[in-house]
C-alpha cells in the first residue's frame, strides 16, 4: 500500500514535469507531426514506428487528431516518385480514409513491393546462370565433333 502511493506521487511529479499539457509542449509535436516524412534510407517499418511514436506522443498531452488526417499526413509522407500510383489507387472512390486502413495497405503494398524485388532478381540470376550454362554447353559442342574426330583416328584398328 505504502509502495503503491508512493509510486502514484512518483508518477505525478513526473507527468507534472514532463507531460506538461499546454501549448508549449504541444506546438513542437504538432509540427513534427504536420511536416513529418519519409526519411531516405528507413524502412517502411521503421517509418510506421516513429510515425505511431509521435502519435502517442501527441495523445499523451491530449491532442486529438482525426482519424481521416493521421491518414493524410501518412501518405503525404510518401515520395511521389515511389508511391503516387499507390495513393492514387488507395484515395479512388473512397469518401473517408481511415489511418488503420491506409497503414495496413501500406505495409501490404511494400511486402508485395520486396516480393517483387525478390523475385525479379532470382529470376535475373536464374537468367544469368541459365545464359552460362547454355553458353558453356554451346562451347563444350564445338569441342565434341573434334574430339569424335580425334577418337576416330586414334581408336586402334580392329582389322586382323
Amino acid at each position: 500500500m505504502l509502495y503503491e502511493t508512493f509510486a502514484r506521487k512518483i508518477w505525478e511529479i513526473l507527468e507534472k514535469k514532463y507531460l506538461t499539457k499546454n501549448i508549449e509542449t504541444q506546438l513542437p509535436l504538432k509540427r513534427k507531426f504536420y511536416c513529418f516524412q519519409l526519411k531516405r534510407g528507413l524502412s517502411i517499418d521503421d517509418q510506421m514506428n516513429n510515425y505511431m511514436k509521435l502519435l502517442i506522443d501527441l495523445i499523451n498531452v491530449d491532442v486529438v487528431i482525426e482519424e481521416e488526417d493521421k491518414a493524410v499526413i501518412l501518405l503525404n509522407s510518401l515520395p511521389d516518385e515511389q508511391y503516387e500510383t499507390f495513393v492514387l489507387t488507395l484515395i479512388y472512390d473512397n469518401k473517408t480514409l481511415k489511418y488503420s486502413d491506409v497503414s495496413s495497405a501500406l505495409i501490404n503494398y511494400e511486402v508485395r513491393r520486396k516480393d517483387k524485388q525478390s523475385s525479379s532478381k532470382s529470376t535475373s540470376a536464374e537468367a544469368l546462370s541459365s545464359s552460362k550454362r547454355e553458353k558453356g554447353d554451346h562451347d563444350r559442342s564445338k569441342c565434341r565433333p573434334g574430339f569424335m574426330d580425334l577418337k576416330k583416328t586414334s581408336a586402334p584398328s580392329t582389322e586382323n
